[in-house]
């Protein structure tokens, strides 16, 4: 059987009086979508800066690739392979496509034998590469991310995150604000990904988004893991029972 590529054990954080998150436990396998909900407050989006490294948790342990590991910040976990997608999808407007890709990690070529100067035309074909491996159709990759519909900037950042190799992809409401074609285009994407074996956390308040394409689903509240459920054996009403608290038995 495969290996967990994430674990989180017992995991817990407090800010002042307020526990965010309590004691939770959670495995994610390779090639699998596991959908992370939950009311809003419930913990879910601390329960993620923990395992990408926003914030360090006051307690329990964070086991990625079968070794504990101890994030101070977002890009160590980067460096691990843990890719997150903010709904803000941190992209730089005024660049293009392959500039976005490449952010941070811009290929330099030599000029006259003297100078360096940003290898442009190397960008544009390894975008290319990467968006026809996702099947990503964007017609022209040297417009301003600005220029872009929501569906292709979130396609932009979800093909960022797979050319440099990510091992995790957390995905915060990846549909919210996109207009129904572009919806199902990022729900596909998440399918594309689990065929190529990244496994995906999908943080999301659409259950119809989550049971699409999930494989597991694990419901958070106040804080605390409720419940958790695989697709095949649960359904709409008994995962909005853990969320909301109604006697559901776990």
């Amino acid at each position: 059987m495969a290996k967990p590529v994430l674990q989180v054990r017992n995991l817990y954080k407090h800010f002042g009086g307020l526990v965010a998150v309590d004691q939770v436990s959670m495995e994610v396998y390779p090639g699998e979508v596991v959908g992370l909900l939950g009311d809003n407050g419930a913990g879910k989006s601390t329960l993620i800066k923990l395992i990408s490294g926003v914030h360090r948790p006051d307690g329990g342990q964070v086991i990625f690739d079968q070794r504990e590991v101890t994030l101070a910040s977002p890009l160590e976990a980067r460096k691990l392979g843990i890719e997150t997608i903010y709904q803000d999808l941190a992209l730089c407007e005024n660049l293009d496509a392959s500039a976005n890709i490449f952010l941070g990690r811009e290929p330099l070529r030599r000029h006259l034998g003297l100078f360096k100067e940003l290898d442009s035309a190397y960008m544009l074909r390894e975008s290319h590469k990467i968006l026809e491996q996702l099947d990503i159709q964007i017609p022209d990759l040297r417009r301003p991310i600005r220029q872009l519909s929501g569906g292709q900037r979130q396609a932009v950042s979800i093909a960022r995150a797979v050319y440099w190799n990510a091992r995790l992809m957390i995905m915060d409401e990846p549909t919210a604000a996109l207009g129904v074609p572009e919806q199902l285009k990022v729900l596909q994407l998440i399918r594309t990904l689990r065929e190529q074996g990244v496994p995906v956390i999908v943080i999301s308040h659409n259950l119809q988004d989550v049971f699409a394409t999930a494989d597991r689903i694990v419901v958070m509240r106040r804080g605390k893991k409720v419940g958790e459920r695989a697709i095949a054996e649960t359904n709409n009403n008994e995962i909005v029972g853990l969320m909301v608290g109604s006697d559901v038995q776990l």
